[in-house]
């Protein structure tokens, strides 16, 4: 099939367990370009196994190190992935057929992910659409961190493909909790050092915390993912807490030349 030149950007730090599959699903794109922070295990030798372009990079930030794969890509299209995502046969199919002939400026990808096992139907963890494939001139990664999503220009037009991009999420408990934390903290320090958002009052941390168990639990109907629902509300409920105590942390560090 005849198509438009598609590269691949996934950013990387000791994605050992997780990058093989990843690029087995890609081996069809023409490029694909890793940005590496740091990896210390076996991601480096897989990428080069694979013959993929590593860059090495220091991590600035879950936005700017996209940005910058995105920027060292040759291809007209990117698709950015992540190294814990796999693309099936048909979702494989789905995306060459429509870069064979493109209608559109972006494509958004709903997510099967896979949470301790179970693919959660529930909680907001499904569809979970995501925008992945964009036309390289177009989109850029905006959005806070840790988290970050395509910006497309204004008239731009975006498509829903119809088969999920699988997210094997996490493995263990302990990573999930792990990541809350890592997740929590970079948040709060940009929207800290922003200036978004720079005190929070203890009303704020209730009110948020408790809103994000209500919300994922009960509005988005967790429960209905059983016991692993409940264990995925409770993690959301913490890291929401976790975002809030940290900003108020933040906000009662001394000022830089202040002797209080």
């Amino acid at each position: 099939m005849k198509r438009e030149r598609c590269s691949v950007t996934i950013i990387t730090l000791n994605e050992e367990k997780n990058l093989r599959d990843c690029l087995q699903s890609v081996r069809w794109a023409d490029e694909v370009v890793i940005v590496d922070s740091g990896s210390t295990d076996g991601t480096l030798r897989i990428a080069q196994e694979f013959g993929c372009k590593v860059i090495h990079n220091p991590w600035p930030g879950m936005r700017e190190q996209k940005n910058i794969a995105t920027a060292a890509a040759a291809g007209p299209w990117i698709l950015n992935l992540d190294a814990d995502e796999r693309l099936s046969e048909e979702l494989q199919s789905e995306v060459q057929s429509h870069l064979a002939d493109p209608k559109f400026d972006g494509f958004s990808f709903p997510r099967k992910n896979i949470f301790l096992g179970k693919w959660m139907r529930h909680g907001g963890w499904y569809p979970d659409e995501t925008l992945r494939l964009f036309r390289k001139g177009q989109g850029k990664f905006g959005g806070i961190n840790p988290h970050s999503n395509v910006e497309l220009p204004v008239g731009a037009k975006v498509a829903t493909l119809k088969h999920p991009l699988v997210h094997y999420t996490y493995f263990t408990l302990a990573q999930y909790v792990g990541k809350q934390y890592s997740y929590a903290d970079a948040a709060a320090r940009e929207l800290f050092e922003s200036g978004k958002l720079r005190s929070v009052s203890p009303a704020r941390i209730w009110v948020k915390t408790f809103w994000k168990f209500i919300e994922t639990y009960f509005i988005k109907r967790g429960f209905l993912d059983g016991t692993h629902g409940l264990i995925a509300a409770l993690g959301a409920t913490f890291g929401a807490y976790l975002k809030q105590a940290r900003i108020w942390e933040l906000s009662r560090q001394p000022k830089a030349g202040s002797n209080t």
